[in-house]
């Protein structure tokens, strides 16, 4: 943004401060401000996302954060997880339908003949998208139950992207992608629920079909949950601050985990 008078380029904090004074808009500098100061005292980041903020591109501004070692741990949907990878092969084929509140029962059937998955207003393309993922990480899966291994989802996700084979579907800049941002730093992303994603109803659907051996291919939310108390433990010598946007099971699961070791 630029001032009237010298046209010089005003900083997003200092636009933040001066327009941000009341209700729940004063709540984000202090959320801001406090975010900072966590990090100059040398603490960690935990941050929850619910819902299909990938979808809506989040990873634009996300995947910077993380680069710049401002976010050090994720807990998220199944669904973000997958759909920020769906977007990096796919995003030229999104479709977005703007009336979709009026939509009639036809041209949902209509969407669905074609394809497109809709996400309110935003369609992801089946065959582009979730397909063309699934036909890589099914081989991963398949590889972990032969040699007798497990791993968590994100793990999954970490080795899709080491394979390489995924990166010459790239249709967006990779710098937006938050996955590969987390990859690149090597941190946790736990996703509780993860069986009410895309590729965790394909990866049922594979046992079901025989293609896959074991349902603990994939380790579980328990684990899950085990591994996140390890990781508070080796990182709460000093502060960890705890930044949720929407609700549900990504930001309850973090919640519970000093009440689990203090209580239970």
């Amino acid at each position: 943004m630029k001032t009237n008078s010298k046209s010089k380029e005003t900083p997003i904090r200092d636009f933040i401060k001066n327009n941000f004074k009341h209700f729940n808009s004063a709540v984000v500098v202090e959320a801001a401000d406090g975010w900072i100061r966590l990090l100059d005292n040398g603490g960690k980041m935990m941050l929850t996302m619910a819902g299909a903020m990938s979808t809506g591109e989040l990873g634009i501004s996300l995947a910077e954060m993380i680069r710049q070692n401002k976010i050090h741990a994720i807990t998220t949907t199944g669904a973000n997880l997958e759909e920020d990878i769906f977007n990096l092969v796919a995003h030229n084929h999104y479709e977005r339908i703007p009336g979709y509140r009026h939509l009639t029962s036809e041209a949902e059937v209509s969407l669905r003949d074609r394809g497109m998955n809709r996400v309110t207003d935003t369609c992801i393309p089946e065959e582009e998208a979730m397909r063309r993922i699934e036909k890589q990480v099914l081989k991963l899966w398949q590889k972990a139950d032969k040699e007798g291994k497990s791993f968590f989802p994100f793990e999954f996700m970490y080795q899709l992207v080491e394979a390489g084979e995924i990166s010459k579907h790239h249709e967006i800049d990779p710098k937006n992608s938050w996955v590969l941002a987390a990859h690149e730093k090597k941190i946790p992303i736990y996703t509780p629920g993860w069986e009410d994603s895309t590729l965790g109803n394909i990866f049922v659907a594979n046992i079901l079909k025989k293609n896959i051996g074991r349902f603990n291919v994939v380790r579980s939310g328990l684990e899950q949950m085990a591994h996140l108390i390890q990781w508070y433990r080796e990182h709460s010598s000093k502060p960890i601050g705890f930044f949720q946007i929407g609700g549900g099971i990504s930001g309850d699961f973090p919640i519970c985990v000093v009440p689990l070791i203090n209580q239970d």
